[in-house]
């Protein structure tokens, strides 16, 4: 399942992707016919393994990664579906190492932001 439409940018340290998926009725993690504000983190979770995977476009083999935890979460809304026009996820290196990358991430709809919060994420899961 891929939610993300776009990468706009990248570079090592950060990577902005744009979405549009939230107003799809068909969208897989719509519940009660809604898309809450919280499946946010999957749409921010995957815009780092977008950033992952360009970062080891080198690598001979990409990796087996994973979302470990989320912390200091800030919903600014309920539900996504009823933002009009695109999301824009950007994530934000800010440590890590070859095995373990902490991110910051921020989920906005024009210039209002609706999700905010910062995500551990294992690179290569089958070293543990």
């Amino acid at each position: 399942m891929c939610l993300l439409e776009n990468v706009l940018e990248w570079s090592e340290q950060r990577i902005v992707c744009d979405a549009l998926s939230h107003t799809d009725p068909l969208n897989p993690l719509r519940a009660a016919d809604r898309l809450g504000a919280a499946t946010g983190v999957e749409y921010a979770a995957q815009a780092m393994a977008v950033h992952g995977a360009l970062l080891a476009q080198s690598a001979a083999a990409p990796t087996q990664g994973y979302l470990t935890s989320v912390r200091g979460l800030s919903l600014h809304v309920n539900r996504l579906d009823d933002q009009t026009g695109p999301l824009r996820i950007t994530a934000e290196r800010l440590s890590g190492d070859a095995r373990l990358i902490l991110y910051q991430f921020h989920i906005h709809h024009g210039e209002r932001c609706l999700i905010e919060g910062r995500a551990s994420v294992v690179l290569d899961a089958q070293t543990l």
